[in-house]
C-alpha cells in the first residue's frame, strides 16, 4: 500500500507524517485507525505501524481509505512471536491464553524498534515529522530521539482517568497501601475524590508489570504532549489540570469515533462482524425507538458463565427489548447450549444474541436504541456519549471504575448496576459479581419512564450535541487536530532536515 498523493501539501511546503504505533489490542488499536484516519483527512501523511495478524483484521480500515483517497499507508513488521516464547501468530493481546506470557509479550513488541527504525530512515522523500505512539511503547521515545521528532503518548484514557492515572502513578501514591479497599483521597486532584488501590488502574496481578510500568513512565515524561481521544466542553476542568500537572500539551481531538459518516464505515472498523449487519439493521428498525438495550463487554473483559448466564436471566425478567454482545473465548462452549436450546428460544421476540465482535458503534447510533449496558472502557464510554445513550455502568479493571465515576458523579449519565469487586484481566475468579435481581432492577430503571431516567436522557443527549460541534469545523477539537497537523508541517518545513541524536543529519531528501 502507497500513500495518496505527494509528500507535498499548499504551496510545495511538506505535508506532516505522522507515525502511529498502537498497542496491540482491539481496544487500543481502534481509536488509533479512528486518529490515522483524521490526520489524513486534515491533510497529514499516516504511517500506521501493524503486524500480519493485526492487518488482516484492519483490512476493512485498509480498503476504507483506499477507497477514500487518504494519505494512510499500513506498515507491517514481523511480530516475533516465537523468538519469545509465543505461539506462532499470537500478535494481538487477546490472543495470549495465560497472564503469565504478557512480558513475553511486551518484550516482542519492544523488539519491533530496530525494524521500525529501520523503516523510518528510508523515507527520504517523507520523513517522518512526529510519532504517537501508546503510553506502553516506551522504546518509541529512543527512536523520536534518534531522528530528533517529537513523541506524543497515546492511553485510549480520558482527562479525567488520565489524570488520576498520572498522579496516582506518578507520586506512588498506592505504594504503602496493604488493603486494596481501603479509600485513599487523591492529592492534587481539582474536586475532592477518594479512590481504593484495587479500582485504581494498573493494579494488574501480571508477572512483569512493574518492570515494563517503570520504564513506561520514565519516557512519559521525557515525551512532548499527550493525544486523548476527548474533547474540551465535556471534561474542561480534568484536561487543563492535566496540563498542568503534567507541564505538557494535551491535544484533545476526540470523539475520533465520529470521523465515521456511514454504516459501511462503522461496519468497517474493527475486526469482521460476527454476523450480516443487515440483519442486525433490520431487528433494530423493526423496534420503537429508544426502547433496545444494549448490552457489551469489550474484547478483555473477563465474564465468567455464571456471570452470563446470571446477566442474561436478568435481561429475560426485565421484558426489554435488547442487543446482547457476548465475546468469543474458551469459555463460551459452557454456556453455548444454554443459549441455544433454551435462552434464545425464550427471548426470540424481543432479543438477539451476538456472538463474537458486533458492529457497536452502528448499533448505538440506531435510533431504537435508548440505553447502554458497559463495562466503561473508554472507547465504549465515549461512542455512548456520542450516541445520546444513557448508560448502565458495570466496570471490570483497570481505569474503568473512574470512568464510571466520570459518567455517574460529574456527566450524571450513567447509573451503578452495583459492582462491588474487580474481576482482572486472565482472572480465573468464578465468582458472581452482579445478580439477575440487580441487573432487572438497573435495566427497568434507566428504561423506563421515570422522572430521574428522563433526567439522564436529557444530559446523554446534551453530551452529543456537544460532542458533535466539537467535532464539526470551527469546534475545539476540529482546531486542535488542525493545530496539532501545523505544529508538526511547521517545525518539519524549518528543520528541512532531521538529526540523529548526535546531531548528524540523517539522508532524507529535501
Amino acid at each position: 500500500m502507497t500513500f495518496a498523493g505527494s509528500g507535498y501539501g499548499e504551496r510545495g511546503s511538506k505535508r506532516a507524517h505522522f507515525v502511529l504505533v498502537p498497542m496491540m489490542a482491539q481496544g487500543h488499536t481502534i481509536p488509533m485507525t479512528d486518529m490515522a484516519r483524521l490526520l489524513a483527512e486534515h491533510g497529514a501523511q499516516v504511517s500506521f505501524i501493524t503486524t500480519a495478524v493485526n492487518a488482516a483484521r484492519l483490512e476493512g480500515f485498509a480498503a476504507d481509505v483506499k477507497a477514500a483517497g487518504l494519505a494512510v499507508q499500513l506498515v507491517e513488521l514481523h511480530f516475533p512471536a516465537a523468538e519469545f516464547g509465543l505461539p506462532d501468530g499470537c500478535e494481538n493481546l487477546d490472543m495470549i491464553q495465560s497472564k503469565n506470557l504478557f512480558l513475553n509479550f511486551m518484550k516482542a513488541c519492544a523488539a519491533l524498534q530496530e525494524p521500525l527504525m529501520a523503516y523510518l530512515r528510508e523515507q527520504q522523500r517523507s520523513p517522518p515529522s512526529c510519532i504517537i505512539s501508546d503510553l506502553v511503547h516506551w522504546w518509541t521515545g529512543d527512536i523520536a530521539r534518534e531522528l530528533g521528532i517529537p513523541r506524543l503518548t497515546f492511553s485510549g484514557f480520558c482527562g479525567f482517568s488520565s489524570l488520576i492515572r498520572y498522579i496516582t502513578y506518578h507520586n506512588n501514591v498506592f505504594q504503602n497501601v496493604k488493603d486494596e479497599n481501603e479509600l485513599i483521597t487523591i492529592t492534587g486532584f481539582p474536586t475532592p475524590l477518594e479512590l481504593t488501590k484495587a479500582k485504581c488502574p494498573g493494579n494488574f496481578c501480571i508477572p512483569g508489570m512493574e518492570q515494563i510500568r517503570k520504564k513506561f513512565l520514565e519516557e512519559e515524561l521525557k515525551s512532548d504532549g499527550e493525544v486523548i481521544n476527548s474533547f474540551q466542553e465535556l471534561e474542561t476542568l480534568y484536561i487543563e489540570s492535566f496540563e498542568q500537572t503534567t507541564k505538557k500539551k494535551v491535544w484533545a481531538v476526540g470523539p475520533m469515533c465520529l470521523c465515521h459518516r456511514d454504516n459501511n464505515t462503522m461496519a468497517a472498523r474493527g475486526n469482521k462482524a460476527s454476523m450480516d449487519e443487515a440483519q442486525c439493521l433490520q431487528w433494530l428498525d423493526s423496534m420503537k425507538p429508544g426502547s433496545v438495550v444494549f448490552v457489551s463487554f469489550g474484547s478483555l473483559a473477563c465474564t465468567t458463565p455464571q456471570q452470563l448466564v446470571e446477566l442474561g436471566l436478568g435481561l429475560e425478567t426485565s421484558r426489554k427489548p435488547f442487543i446482547w454482545v457476548i465475546k468469543a473465548g474458551a469459555k463460551l462452549p459452557e454456556v453455548e447450549e444454554w443459549l441455544a436450546d433454551e435462552f434464545e428460544e425464550r427471548v426470540k421476540n424481543r432479543g438477539m444474541v451476538i456472538r463474537g465482535w458486533a458492529p457497536q458503534l452502528m448499533i448505538l447510533q440506531h435510533q431504537a436504541v435508548g440505553g447502554f449496558v458497559t463495562h466503561c472502557g473508554w472507547n465504549s464510554t465515549i461512542e455512548g456519549i456520542c450516541a445520546g445513550v444513557p448508560m448502565i455502568t458495570w466496570p471490570h479493571f483497570g481505569e474503568q471504575f473512574l470512568n464510571e465515576k466520570l459518567l455517574v458523579d460529574v456527566l450524571k449519565i450513567g447509573m451503578e448496576v452495583g459492582v462491588k469487586g474487580v474481576t482482572q484481566w486472565g482472572s480465573e475468579n468464578q465468582e458472581v459479581m452482579v445478580t439477575r435481581d440487580e441487573v432487572q432492577k438497573a435495566v427497568n430503571t434507566l428504561m423506563d419512564e421515570g422522572a430521574a431516567a428522563e433526567e439522564m436522557r436529557v444530559r446523554a443527549k446534551d453530551c452529543a450535541i456537544k460532542a458533535r460541534r466539537a467535532f464539526d469545523e470551527g469546534g475545539s477539537s476540529y482546531d486542535n487536530i488542525r493545530l496539532l497537523i501545523q505544529e508538526m508541517e511547521i517545525k518539519t518545513n524549518a528543520c528541512g532536515s532531521v538529526v540523529d541524536r548526535d546531531g548528524n543529519k540523517l539522508s532524507f531528501l529535501v
